[in-house]
């Protein structure tokens, strides 16, 4: 599907609209106040589809003051992200090149998304992990202070240790499932000798006790996958400090559709994709090669200021006028 219109018109707000009613949450706001309506006390999105070979509906309805709320098939959720547990839908925004551009923690977060999409009895780990090496941090200040025994950290340390393992080995694995489709899609979109790997390994609970009074210095816990990286190559270069804008961007479309794909070959249903102003920095060369992959992948939908960017024949164009959306 492609969507056009001028700058400003929408194509964002709506785009952004499908994520949060897919998801259950923006990809850009921090605040369900900045997806209302200004002079709005409240917003509604409500979606019809199908999930592979079933129907759904679903509406999430956001406030100004208040969390958020969502419905699935009728039922009430208990959060509005449990949604993205129930249905899939992967986004590429301009904002999105901090995957390349930004820190390690950037790289971090997304590789954790993608975990929990293909392995979603592992979802918890980042945010377990995360946990355990808070709780681990208080204590080091507690025992710095005076304030707690040594021994109080003994039964911390081994959870940042064990979760850190199974944390680093789910990472890993999603790291190796994404490789292959990203090295093929980087490379059709003329992005050649692409890859990604995972930089770090899990750490011991001896190897945490052998730095522990530089953790206790610092208050902080200095080893594990919480410091850990993601590197993105081509050709040998590492295309955060050595790539062009151009090959970020591709770099970053080429993990989307990678992920788009090794989803579909777990569960046997396609992603909903969301592209939002992907061609206005790839040249006519690249932008062929993405109308043939978009071509074989399931639904996607694309914007662009002209119907003329992408140099393919979408199933169903719409145009998007300020406050409407009618076919073109």
């Amino acid at each position: 599907m492609l969507v056009t219109g001028a700058n400003g018109a929408g194509k964002t707000n709506l785009l952004e609209a499908l994520h949060v009613g897919t998801q259950g949450f923006s990809p850009r706001a921090r605040s369900d106040a900045q997806l209302v309506r200004f002079g709005a006390d409240a917003g509604r999105v409500a979606l019809r589809g199908a999930n592979g070979s079933s129907a759904f509906e679903c509406d999430v309805v956001l406030g100004t003051h208040g969390a958020r709320r969502a419905r699935l098939n009728g039922s009430s959720l208990r959060s509005a992200e449990q949604l993205r547990h129930e249905l899939t839908a992967l986004v590429f925004t301009p904002d999105r090149l901090a995957v390349v551009k930004g820190g390690p923690a950037t790289r971090r977060a997304y590789v954790d998304r993608s975990l929990g999409r293909l392995f979603p009895s592992r979802a918890p780990l980042a945010v377990e992990y995360a946990g355990a090496v808070g709780q681990r941090n208080a204590a080091l200040r507690r025992v710095a202070a005076g304030l707690s025994s040594p021994d109080a950290l003994v039964p911390w340390t081994e959870t940042v240790s064990r979760l850190g393992r199974e944390l680093v080995t789910a990472r890993e694995e999603a790291v190796a499932l994404l490789a292959p489709s990203f090295a093929e899609t980087a490379g059709r979109l003329r992005l050649a000798d692409a890859t990604i790997s995972y930089e770090g390994e899990a750490a011991t609970s001896a190897e945490y006790e052998s730095r522990l009074e530089r953790d206790l210095e610092r208050g902080v816990t200095g080893l594990g996958p919480h410091l850990h990286d993601i590197r993105l190559e081509a050709g040998g270069r590492e295309l955060r400090s050595f790539g062009s804008q151009g090959e970020q961007r591709v770099a970053v479309l080429a993990l989307v559709l990678a992920e788009a794909k090794a989803l579909a070959e777990r569960t046997g249903s396609h992603p909903l994709v969301l592209l939002d102003d992907v061609l206005s920095e790839l040249d006519e060369a690249r932008r062929l090669s993405l109308a043939e992959l978009l071509g074989e992948a399931g639904q996607t939908i694309v914007t662009a200021t002209s119907a003329t960017a992408l140099p393919a024949d979408p199933a169903l164009a719409l145009a998007v006028t300020p406050g409407e959306v009618r076919r073109a």
